[in-house]
């Protein structure tokens, strides 16, 4: 109950956060899914399991795997300005995934070392276009950042004893580029570039701590609604 309390919190800070970027009125409301093909390059894994592996320091080999259930996707929601119809602000969920590899796990001690329900994020966001550039106006190409809070579901098994909840455990940013086409005035399709930077320091069963920054690398397909 501890971390879904933590999670709402979370939740309600990064709501009110976007809620206050933005103020300004919008002439145009976005709802936005999509999913797509995710990876993350190897990061250093630090910290201390008592009665466990004891002090540990060493670089992890993660495994993305977007298509095993659960599945890597995401959400979000824009609000594009009515005195700029270029600028936007919003909030963006994702459910990114990251798998220790079994030579990782083996090395180190851990039976063990995911994130998998995922190395979610939440994270505000301020986003930008140039509308109908290309194809008679269906063309739109938009870059756009964030920051926000990492809330992963952190499963970690030691001899220590196993860790298995959601947490609160730091930061995270995003930058993404795509490109959107218009087949009707609402609907839409788009692919996109989507990096994250999470910083995560997770409290472990044993007592302990695991400190990682994750990067991860995304391909995005997706469908967005507009009104």
């Amino acid at each position: 109950m501890k971390a879904v309390g933590k999670i709402i919190g979370a939740v309600a800070i990064a709501a009110g956060f976007g809620a206050t970027l933005a103020a300004p009125a919008a002439a145009e409301t976005e709802l936005s899914f999509y999913t797509g093909y995710q990876t993350a390059p190897h990061s250093r894994v630090e910290g201390t399991d008592p009665g466990g592996v004891g002090d540990f320091s060493f670089l992890s080999t993660w495994e993305g795997r977007p298509f095993e259930m659960p599945p890597y996707y995401g959400f979000r929601a824009t609000y594009w300005l009515e005195r700029n119809p270029n600028l936007g602000f919003g909030l963006d969920f994702s459910h990114n995934k990251v798998y220790a590899d079994d030579e990782t796990l083996a090395t180190n001690g851990f039976d063990r070392l995911e994130f998998t329900d995922g190395l979610n994020t939440i994270t505000a966001n301020v986003w930008y276009r140039w509308p109908g550039q290309w194809m008679d106006g269906r063309l739109t190409p938009y870059v756009g950042a964030g920051a926000g809070l990492a809330i992963p579901h952190v499963d970690v098994e030691t001899s220590g004893g196993k860790t298995f909840e959601y947490q609160v455990t730091g930061t995270a940013l995003q930058a993404v580029a795509g490109i959107k086409y218009s087949f009707t005035e609402n609907w839409a399709v788009f692919g996109e570039y989507k990096g994250t930077y999470s910083m995560n320091e997770a409290d472990l069963a044993s007592g302990g701590t695991l400190q990682t920054d994750v990067v991860t690398n995304a391909i995005n397909v997706g469908v967005s609604f507009s009104f």
